[in-house]
């Protein structure tokens, strides 16, 4: 009987000494690690049998975890490894077989400056109430740009903050802030019902994971407009994907409603990728919309598809176009012009900038 405990141990220390965001652990291929964006087969080890692969995953599982994974086929779930590094890990079936996917959560969150975020994300951090959206593709950096938001919080204010996470990412350590992390399924039942007891909870910051669903984005508006500041993700690709989203996800009849209140109460939304760097590693390019009456204008009067010219116009204002953000990569020779055209929404635009 292979000994999958000590197996475990050594994939996950070689995940954490060779600076890999993800493990792979797939029937029939070997071990593969993403390292700066790139898969990397670990080809010295054995591929793995069917009996690996659940070996390995059961290992990672409490029995209730284990229970609910046989029952529900996937599971969300975080990982303490040596009391010292955290994995977010997500386990399913395909094709009858079982896979994991470990995320690596870095032990030590790092600030606004140390990611290369831009400068103007230090103003939502000084808010005492709003909604600030943070959006960008899968694996883009969300988690950990919203991790420094709220430890920049957590390091200058006396507030009370509540984060609502599925699973739990970062552990911040409280300094002047009280800081209460609830995980979705161990310490409360969904994210709705989370989000509506916070209310009971007398919180000053309020971070939503992630908003699933329109309950969610709801309460979560609501929040923002009742004196609390409220952080959240979304998998959309820009400022005004976003918006969209948020309003499409209500009735045709409470969309006038939703406007109006995403119009009052929307700081703004930063909108990432993380592109590979030329001397290896990766560093986010970034859309950045502040709120301005030009925008809360453009957001009530339906009028959404005008909000990127709003951006492009508005640098002075602390704004910037993906574009922009890519062009200035490029001649800071951070990124190359291959990959900053592989990530722009508007490449001939790009290349124009670049110019």
């Amino acid at each position: 009987m292979p000994n999958y405990n000590q197996h475990l141990k050594r994939l996950l220390g070689l995940t954490v000494k060779e600076q890999a965001s993800d493990l792979h652990l797939s029937f029939s291929h070997p071990p593969v690690l993403r390292i700066s964006g790139q898969l990397i087969p670990l080809l010295k080890e054995k591929k793995f049998s069917r009996e690996d692969t659940e070996g390995l995953a059961f290992s990672l599982m409490t029995n209730a975890q284990k229970e609910r994974f046989l029952r529900e086929k996937e599971i969300d779930f975080s990982y303490n490894f040596e009391a010292k590094t955290r994995f977010r890990i997500n386990v399913f079936f395909q094709k009858g077989y079982i896979s994991s996917a470990l995320r690596l959560v870095p032990a030590k969150i790092r600030t606004i400056d140390e990611l290369s975020l831009p400068p103007i994300l230090h103003e939502f951090t000084k808010a005492s109430q709003g909604f600030v959206l943070i959006c960008g593709p899968s694996s883009q950096g969300k988690s950990t740009t919203l991790a420094a938001l709220i430890d920049e919080i957590n390091h200058s204010r006396a507030d009370h903050v509540v984060t609502i996470e599925d699973p739990i990412e970062y552990v911040f350590t409280p300094d002047k802030a009280i800081i209460d992390q609830r995980e979705v399924l161990q310490d409360t039942l969904s994210f709705p019902k989370a989000l509506r007891s916070t209310f009971r909870q007398d919180p000053d910051v309020i971070m939503v994971g992630e908003m699933r669903d329109t309950e969610t984005i709801s309460t979560a508006i609501t929040a923002a407009e009742t004196g609390h500041l409220v952080f959240a993700t979304l998998h959309t690709n820009s400022s005004a994907q976003t918006i969209h989203r948020i309003v499409d996800s209500f009735p045709p009849q409470q969309q006038d409603q939703i406007r109006a209140q995403l119009s009052g109460s929307l700081l703004g939304v930063v909108s990432q990728r993380l592109i590979p760097r030329i001397k290896g590693g990766l560093i986010p390019a970034t859309e950045v919309m502040m709120s301005t009456p030009a925008v809360s204008n453009l957001i009530r009067e339906k009028k959404i598809h005008e909000i990127p010219m709003v951006i492009e116009t508005s640098l002075e204002l602390g704004m910037i176009s993906l574009n922009r953000s890519l062009a200035d990569l490029v001649k800071r020779k951070e990124i190359s012009l291959e990959n900053a055209l592989k990530y722009s929404l508007s490449p001939s635009e790009l290349r124009m900038l670049i110019k």
